[in-house]
């Protein structure tokens, strides 16, 4: 089958390398973000999908707007590819390129359609504090996310995943869904089911104001929130912005997902249970492991932190490096 690649960030590597090794596919392009200058040292600096793509000497095409580019628009006709697939590339498809391969674009979306459509549907997932995603193959039509749903897979959430770890677990079931959804699609055993409007939610981009922590939320909202928007979760710490990027509610729902390394935490839970402080405030300090802050409702253990100009380190580490002491507030505003 020879298809078209679209894509960009690190997500969608999985699926290209799938698509490489396997013997029933050829691509014939690769469509992907113009570089963009990073800002160390403002060099311009490619796309991970261009990087792979370059390795294997494929056609790299980095359209400004691909819908309206009319160089690319001509070459894409010209492939007479079978099939695009599309993810996480970044642009909207016109009709124009939608209709144009024989099987249609097929996308590999991060969430189970038709819940979290749109752009950060891993971030706001955890942030809502789902118990399982998983990622659905669909047709694209000219709405965000709305066309009929082909193959899906799903995996549960568990309590210490965060933004990152989840998307390198989806991105490689992605991989293998879209290999059976293309192999299925050219046999004709698959039939494109409709998404039920009704269902939908909406996973928008993230905005600054996601990142700002309300310590009178309860420590599963804070926790899910940090973890869904890792790594730039903020509070307010001596006058200093502090990012919070790792934390564990300590609620008594939590105790059977307490990692083993942390079974110290899980001793002393019927101890922290009687400890009470204003939101934001630190109420007691596990040796070895980082302090333990108050919130709306429940206590919160900041597992891993990172003052303004430094890089991310332990809670312990934090604790001993600022000399934190038990009564010390952490703020919700500057």
């Amino acid at each position: 089958m020879k298809v078209v690649f679209f894509g960009t960030p690190e997500f969608a590597i999985p699926t290209l390398e799938k698509l490489l090794n396997h013997p029933e596919f050829e691509i014939l392009a690769v469509v992907t973000q113009p570089d963009k200058r990073r800002e160390r040292g403002n060099k311009l600096t490619p796309s991970p999908v261009k990087t792979l793509a370059l390795q294997h000497n494929l056609p790299v095409w980095q359209p400004e707007r691909v819908k309206k580019d009319s160089e690319t628009l001509a070459k894409l006709q010209q492939t007479e590819a079978e099939a695009f697939v599309v993810v996480a590339y970044g642009q909207i498809l016109s009709k124009k390129i939608l209709n144009m391969p024989k099987l249609g674009c097929i996308n590999v979306h991060g969430s189970i359609l038709p819940k979290y459509r749109g752009a950060a549907p891993i971030q706001w997932c955890l942030c809502n504090g789902e118990p399982e995603t998983g990622i659905t193959t669909m047709l694209m039509d000219a709405g965000m996310d709305t066309g009929d749903m082909l193959l899906k897979a799903t995996t549960p959430i568990e309590l210490l995943d965060n933004a990152d770890n989840l998307a390198v677990r989806l991105a490689t079931m992605g991989g293998d869904l879209l290999i059976e959804t293309l192999l299925k699609l050219k046999r004709q055993e698959i039939q494109p089911i409709p998404q039920n409007n009704a269902e939908a939610t909406y996973a928008p981009l993230i905005q600054k104001q996601d990142y700002q922590l309300d310590w009178s939320k309860s420590a599963i909202q804070l926790h899910n929130q940090i973890r869904g928007f890792y790594p730039n979760c903020w509070t307010t710490f001596r006058n200093q912005t502090l990012k919070i990027t790792a934390t564990l509610p300590l609620g008594s729902a939590d105790a059977e997902e307490i990692p083993p390394e942390l079974a110290t935490i899980r001793q002393k839970l019927p101890d922290l249970s009687d400890m009470s402080g204003i939101p934001g405030e630190i109420v007691s300090i596990a040796k070895g492991i980082g302090a333990i802050a108050q919130t709306g409702a429940g206590l919160l253990l900041l597992r891993e932190v990172q003052l303004a100009g430094k890089r991310p380190q332990s809670g312990w580490d934090f604790v001993n490096g600022t000399r934190l002491t038990v009564g010390e507030i952490l703020k919700s505003e500057v």
